[in-house]
């Protein structure tokens, strides 16, 4: 088998499943708003209102933009311990291993959410009390100063989606992308924390709840596309020694296009109806 012609298709495959990504990173974030909501709707509301009123919308922004900027830089971090512990030997230099690893993580990660095992992972990268306090004395900051720091501190509190969005970065090609998977996270919860002075209160605990379950089964997709990815590239790398890694990505990529022609049946179906 040609190499240029395996490492050329593999690009193909990972520049699609880099967008795919993307996609469900922005509707995770989307739906896991609803449990920012929640979580933190109080925390920015109570911000706001002990602020004092502001004649601008400009803190609003300010406040979410900070917030969505650590996000960014915790996508570039974890993306760049990735590339450290494939580089550094500690998975063998086999970055296949590393992402079929990081996709299972996400998967009970996402499960936890759930509730399906006792278990719901987080990280807090600064206590608690510390937070609280830096929260309080940010509103003596004047408005876009003191609204940069507190949202600054609010990308700090421990949130489990933001965790198992982080561990999916430590899965990136590039320190880049690990990035981008997190800005793209963060900008889908923008839309409902930047009115959530607006929206807080007026969005049931049940509600807030389903769209968060909705989160969790998006990360077990991206979590399963991972694994996936992690397959194709140990394939790709191993394709003289046959095991059953190899077997079990046939048989996905057998269930893969059963469905793909499953679709295409039906949308012809649907076509031909709709001609008539």
């Amino acid at each position: 088998m040609d190499h240029s012609t395996m490492d050329h298709g593999m690009q193909h495959v990972v520049a699609a499943a880099g967008g795919f990504d993307y996609g469900l990173a922005f509707m995770a974030g989307v739906l896991g708003s609803g449990h920012c909501l929640g979580m933190c709707g109080a925390l920015v509301s109570g911000y706001f209102m002990k602020a004092g009123p502001s004649r601008s919308y400009l803190p609003y922004f300010v406040y979410q933009l900070a917030r969505i900027f650590v996000y960014t830089l915790v996508g570039f971090a974890a993306a760049a311990l990735g590339f450290v512990l494939v580089s550094s030997g500690v998975f063998g230099k086999v970055q296949s291993i590393l992402q079929m690893f990081i996709g299972s993580v996400v998967i009970i990660l996402a499960l936890g959410i759930l509730g399906l095992i006792p278990f719901q992972g987080s990280v807090r990268l600064l206590p608690m009390n510390l937070l609280r306090r830096g929260y309080a004395e940010s509103r003596t900051k004047g408005p876009i100063l003191g609204a940069t720091i507190a949202g600054l501190l609010n990308g700090l509190m421990p949130c489990p989606l933001t965790f198992a969005m982080a561990v999916k970065a430590t899965s990136a090609t590039t320190i880049m992308e690990g990035g981008l998977l997190m800005l793209t996270f963060g900008s889908g919860t923008l839309p409902t924390m930047l009115f959530v002075s607006v929206a807080f209160g007026k969005m049931s605990a049940h509600f807030r709840g389903l769209m968060l379950k909705s989160a969790a089964l998006i990360m077990i997709i991206m979590g399963c596309n991972t694994i996936y990815m992690g397959m194709s590239f140990y394939v790709a790398e191993s394709f003289q020694h046959h095991n059953f890694i190899h077997d079990i990505k046939n048989e996905i990529d057998a269930v893969i296009l059963f469905l793909e022609q499953m679709v295409e049946y039906y949308a012809g179906m649907i076509k031909n109806i709709q001609d008539r």
